[in-house]
């Protein structure tokens, strides 16, 4: 069986540590327990091949930026010919903490304009995901600055240890399906 793991984000250096590039960390800690080689993916992003718990696994990082990344998803889970059901989308949720984890395997895109694109593109709203805390938003804080904000020194170390349950997370998905997944992470 084929599976699509996605991390939404923003491509360039300006974005790399920013809390809505908490998709492209996750995928990017997969990536590196996983072994994966990134490669360009029909100048929509970068994707890489690797199998996990007897499954083929393609990653990708889309580069459209954050409201268009369904445009990337759609087009690498078409030529796969990977279903919905079996795309894995991670994104940041800044109505969780910081570090916290929160699978779902069906719903509305929550606000999330990344998820958004990709419900529109796909189709459907049964697409799995992975929600990673980078919250709660100071009150003062506009919404925009703050997702694009880089983490403060204290989220950033409750980052890592999220980041390797997220990865583990992921490889229960694919090993004991969404449910046994949800079950122990959430």
């Amino acid at each position: 069986m084929q599976y699509l793991l996605v991390g939404l984000g923003n491509p360039g250096s300006e974005y790399a540590r920013t809390r809505h590039n908490a998709g492209f960390r996750v995928v990017d800690a997969a990536a590196q327990k996983w072994g994966a080689e990134w490669k360009p993916w029909q100048k929509l992003g970068e994707y890489s091949k690797v199998s996990v718990a007897g499954h083929e696994v393609f990653l990708l990082k889309p580069h459209t930026y954050m409201n268009l990344s369904g445009q990337a998803v759609s087009s690498l889970a078409r030529f796969y010919k990977i279903p919905p059901q079996n795309c894995l989308i991670c994104f940041d949720e800044v109505a969780l903490e910081t570090g916290t984890l929160r699978l779902r395997k069906n719903g509305s895109a929550g606000g999330q304009k990344g998820m958004k694109s990709v419900i529109e593109q796909l189709g459907t709203q049964d697409i799995p995901r992975l929600r990673l805390g980078i919250g709660p938003k100071p009150e003062k804080f506009d919404l925009v600055d703050f997702v694009l904000g880089k983490f403060s020194r204290e989220d950033e170390e409750k980052l890592t240890p999220a980041l390797d349950k997220a990865v583990s997370a992921i490889e229960m998905y694919l090993s004991d399906g969404l449910e046994k997944a949800m079950n122990t992470y959430n």
